[in-house]
């Protein structure tokens, strides 16, 4: 168990609320990364794992109640812990979402890795066998009125029915390869791979070469986000804007595929809700938040289908 060696503050604006949000991350001797919602009396810790994340349908990673205590868009701050080896923290957060930064994961770890104390081994969740989640799963389980409010807020479901993600055994770390299929001819099809293994060369080739990719959105949709609750506080600095022809961006990118690099960080920061280095092969097909929980529910229904070893 790997905590921090102070108290570390980021704070910043929320991707949809635009509203400014602190946080404070602080050192803990309880196993698990934490949230608390201070600006809510009496809020009780909510825990950053699979089995309490809410709501994906806003395009990113919600835990706890949505209708209560939660927290949006954690998953780039989860990539973050993870490289830097964190598995113990509480985070005391003033608003509903975690600061959104330059859109990438690449601020947060750079705020992280000079705080952590005494790293040692985060505990190895080892895949057993073969897990995959497909989009049409998550739609034949959907209540009719989820259905709806899908159509409504992440329309590109149905655009991408073939989509899946599949984990597998994979005895040399966490193997992720991810493919995007987009109609917009500046993505087009993009895959990227990412193998992290624990050692010093793959995590600084992570933070080298994918930390920094940036979220995207067409820049056409932004008016209508908005008047959703969603995208008010996006900017030039912190999201990819897809012109309306979509064959480029109204902002400068990183690298030609800098899209598919940013599904990575939201994959790592999406497995980092088990709880441990998941020792897998993750195979994402115009995969999703909700498909990357979906698998994680899937490998953790039947303890057959993993083993965890502890140092």
């Amino acid at each position: 168990m790997t905590s921090l060696s102070k108290k570390i503050k980021i704070s910043g604006v929320g991707i949809h609320s635009g509203l400014p949000v602190n946080m404070v991350i602080k050192p803990s001797k309880k196993p698990g990364i934490f949230f608390q919602r201070i600006d809510i009396k009496d809020s009780k810790l909510i825990p950053a794992r699979f089995d309490n994340v809410g709501e994906t349908l806003m395009r990113n990673t919600t835990i706890g109640d949505k209708n209560g205590a939660h927290v949006q868009t954690i998953e780039h701050l989860m990539a973050a812990l993870f490289i830097c080896g964190i598995d113990s923290a509480i985070i005391e957060i003033d608003g509903p979402e975690t600061p959104i930064l330059d859109g990438s994961a690449y601020e947060f770890i750079n705020n992280l890795k000079d705080a952590v104390d005494k790293k040692t081994d985060i505990k190895k969740i080892i895949v057993k066998k073969t897990i995959i989640a497909r989009r049409n799963e998550l739609v034949k389980t959907m209540p009719f009125w989820k259905k709806i409010k899908t159509i409504i807020l992440n329309h590109t479901i149905w655009r991408r029915g073939n989509g899946y993600v599949k984990i597998s055994p994979n005895e040399n770390g966490l193997l992720i390869d991810a493919t995007l299929v987009y109609g917009d001819k500046i993505i087009g099809t993009q895959s990227y791979s990412c193998l992290l293994d624990g050692t010093k060369k793959s995590l600084n080739k992570f933070i080298k070469d994918i930390s920094k990719s940036r979220t995207f959105g067409k820049y056409s949709e932004w008016e209508w986000l908005k008047a959703h609750g969603m995208g008010r506080g996006a900017n030039e600095n912190n999201v990819i804007a897809l012109n309306d022809a979509g064959d480029g961006t109204l902002n400068k990118l990183h690298c030609p595929d800098e899209f598919v690099r940013h599904k990575i960080i939201d994959a790592v920061g999406d497995m980092f809700t088990s709880g441990g280095f998941i020792y897998g092969h993750l195979e994402s097909y115009k995969g999703s938040h909700a498909l990357n929980n979906l698998v994680l529910r899937k490998l953790f229904a039947d303890k057959s289908n993993y083993e965890i070893v502890e140092k």
